[in-house]
């Protein structure tokens, strides 16, 4: 009996299928900026663009620059974030986990029915989802108390003409004038906004819902809020959380790199190295902490809250 090749023809598929994507993508880019370099030709474009700037006005009493605990939040929740992806991404991808985790009932944490056996990889999603949460709950506090949150908050209907304004100038490649320090353009602020208030929870309670801390009798809520819809939500919150991180770092570079890494990192307004290097550190941290993330590694942290197992 011969054998077929049709895991190579699915192969082949796939990357033909791949190419013919990312083909399309360019044209469809070249396209729309194409459109948008002609729209600002128009006379009732550059109209509404003269109305409406591509930013909105600030709250009286707005807070003026970026301050230090504001640089080691986005450093924390950035490396938060990225092992949560990577932890999430092994969840959903990985089979047979090489080792598993049972939780020591004997802690803080007590349970009448003994701990269910998880794997190493989910333990060490869930850490992180805690930490991330804790911290968040930090940054919200020094949000609210600071005004910071003048800043992401869309406080004016004309948020929205200004969103498309700025929309329109990115896509013809001339872009709108970046001053960060002082205001957001439309686009970041609505951007901002969403990651921080509506992805950030919906990944919260969407989670909480997956984990084993959901309690399993509650049959009315459990009915209310079933865990499909929560599976349903949740990994396209994550992809949301990608693409935001994606456009954000080629922004941040894009459109004057050291002044807006001393923004992020350093608390001042200049073009000088000092937040370039800081975020160089903290990339190293981060991609060090991505490649220490194993179950070599993992094991002996875990087993300090519990048994780990093959």
């Amino acid at each position: 009996m011969t054998t077929t090749k049709k895991p190579a023809k699915v192969s082949s598929n796939n990357r033909t299928k791949l190419v013919a994507a990312i083909v399309f993508a360019v044209v469809a880019l070249l396209a729309l900026v194409l459109v948008a370099q002609w729209m600002r030709t128009l006379p009732s474009i550059q109209s509404f663009l003269a109305d409406y700037p591509g930013h909105s006005e600030l709250p009286a009493g707005a807070p003026t620059g970026l301050p230090a605990w504001l640089g080691w939040q986005h450093f924390l929740n950035a490396f938060f974030i990225l092992l949560i992806i990577r932890s999430g991404w092994q969840v959903r991808t990985t089979t047979r986990p090489k080792a598993n985790w049972t939780r020591n009932n004997k802690g803080l944490i007590r349970t009448k029915n003994p701990p269910s056996k998880i794997s190493l990889d989910l333990w060490f999603h869930l850490t992180m989802d805690a930490l991330w949460v804790l911290n968040g709950i930090v940054f919200m506090v020094l949000l609210l108390t600071t005004g910071q949150w003048m800043r992401i908050v869309p406080t004016s209907w004309d948020i929205l003409p200004n969103a498309l304004s700025a929309a329109l100038q990115y896509a013809s490649l001339s872009w709108p004038t970046e001053n960060g320090w002082v205001n957001y353009n439309a686009l970041q602020v609505l951007a901002y906004f969403t990651i921080v208030f509506i992805a950030a929870p919906l990944a919260l309670v969407t989670g909480l819902r997956m984990s084993g801390a959901w309690p399993k009798t509650a049959t009315t809520l459990n009915r209310a809020y079933p865990i499909e819809l929560a599976r349903a939500i949740h990994f396209p919150v994550m992809l949301y959380f990608v693409g935001f991180i994606i456009v954000h770092v080629a922004l941040v570079f894009a459109t004057g790199a050291l002044r807006n890494l001393n923004h992020m990192y350093a608390s001042r307004d200049d073009g000088g190295w000092a937040g370039f290097w800081i975020f160089a550190a903290s990339l190293a941290v981060m991609i060090a902490a991505w490649f220490l993330a194993r179950p070599l590694f993992l094991r002996p942290i875990a087993s300090l809250t519990g048994k780990v197992s093959r």
